[in-house]
């Protein structure tokens, strides 16, 4: 069985650091798209990084405009895990952060455009940035 667990969220304040992590389990392949959502009260989900390992290293990585700069995302395929740094945090991050993974046909259904629907989703881990 599939499962993708978040871990990581908490409450911190501006231009504090987080580093959220995704463990996977259950892939009988290895995902080779993976990424990190976000959800605040109110709004769309949208995609913040995603990382595509396809194609070896380097990973390609993709990020929405808002985050560049300031969030990486990172995986261990040792540890079946991913991680998603996230530096100089401003209260619009506040939001419920999932992970979310498959394997994708090529990089280019892996990017933040085209990864909204991923196949295997985590349960979220909440993030909130005070002012």
């Amino acid at each position: 069985q599939v499962r993708l667990v978040e871990s990581g969220g908490g409450s911190v304040q501006a231009g504090r650091s987080l580093t959220l992590s995704c463990a996977a389990s259950g892939f009988t392949y290895s995902p080779n798209c993976m990424g990190w959502f976000r959800q605040a009260p109110g709004k769309e989900r949208e995609a913040v990084a995603t990382i595509y390992t396809g194609e070896g290293i380097p990973y390609f990585t993709y990020y929405t405009d808002s985050v560049k700069g300031r969030f990486t995302i990172s995986q261990d395929n040792a540890k079946n895990t991913m991680n998603l740094q996230m530096n100089s945090l401003k209260p619009e991050d506040t939001a419920m952060y999932y992970c979310a993974a498959e394997h994708t046909a090529g990089r280019w259904k892996c990017t933040v455009d085209t990864a909204r629907d991923l196949g295997y989703w985590g349960q979220g881990t909440l993030v909130t940035v005070s002012s």
